[in-house]
């Protein structure tokens, strides 16, 4: 795996202020790398923030964030952003990802809503992406999410994102439970929606649990252990493209720490089997 294309390397887990506790008393070996939300971090101090800052010190870490609305009507936060900057600086974050979606409104509405799959909307997301990226002076990620409705639909789902990549010239988050999800419930094939990513533009992977609403309706969740048809998709991301750095999300229902790295290991697993060979894609693609 090739720690020049990707900011990390191995597998990695999302830090929760739940498991500080169980980290003190576990070295979480398996662990390369951490993710964060920066919005639950930024300014926290006391016995977090000397925590957090001493993994950060130890440890490789990734900021995903939860609240930029990058499709979202109001003008982007530049406080925000700038607070970002810093924040990243402070404790050395090696990447930045954000939603392709947005939050806002008026004001935050706490949840993802989708972005309307249209060549406008392209286009103003990819301004808005490339703004970002100017004031962070850094590249970031955008990560396909799941959704439920697709309003004033016009593209598919994967040229819009191809698409916003291209304009923006940046980088994907690849959710592998989104596709899931997002097959089930938008009844396509995920295995023809991952041949057509941009395999170049992947910088790491997420892979998480959900919950099964219907037989024809699954909810993105992160609140269970994932199932095995996600755990076939992620092994064919590593087939298709190579081994890419993955990182476990549990956002609730958290589990203790050692059962959470039961599922680390299988990441590492499935890794291993692929670590060293030609992917599919540098085959046939």
């Amino acid at each position: 795996m090739s720690r020049t294309l990707y900011p990390v390397y191995g597998v990695g887990l999302g830090l929760r202020r739940t498991m500080i506790d169980s980290l003190a008393d576990q070295t979480a070996q398996q662990v390369n790398f951490w993710e964060i939300a920066p919005e639950n971090w930024i300014g926290v101090g006391g016995r977090y923030g000397k925590r957090l800052r001493e993994l950060t010190e130890k440890f490789p870490f990734i900021c995903h964030g939860l609240s930029l609305s990058i499709g979202g009507p109001s003008p982007l936060d530049q406080a925000f952003l700038h607070r970002l900057k810093r924040f990243f600086n402070e404790h050395r974050i090696c990447y930045y990802s954000e939603h392709l979606s947005y939050c806002s409104d008026d004001g935050h509405l706490y949840d993802l809503m989708p972005i309307p799959f249209t060549e406008e909307a392209v286009h103003y997301v990819a301004n808005r992406i490339r703004y970002v990226q100017a004031i962070l002076e850094r590249r970031i990620a955008v990560e396909n999410v799941s959704y439920y409705a697709a309003p004033g639909k016009q593209m598919e789902e994967v040229d819009f994102l191809k698409a916003v990549l291209q304009e923006a010239d940046c980088d994907l988050l690849l959710d592998v439970n989104n596709i899931y999800v997002n097959s089930i419930n938008h009844r396509y094939d995920a295995d023809t929606f991952l041949r057509s990513l941009p395999a170049e533009r992947i910088r790491y992977i997420h892979v998480a649990g959900h919950y099964q609403e219907a037989d024809d309706l699954i909810v993105d969740t992160h609140g269970s252990d994932v199932i095995d048809p996600v755990w076939r998709l992620l092994e064919k991301v590593y087939q298709y493209f190579g081994v890419i750095p993955t990182l476990l999300e549990r956002d609730f229902n958290l589990p203790p720490l050692v059962e959470l790295l039961q599922e680390v290991d299988i990441i590492h697993s499935l890794q291993s089997k692929y670590l060293g060979q030609p992917s599919d894609y540098l085959q046939h693609g």
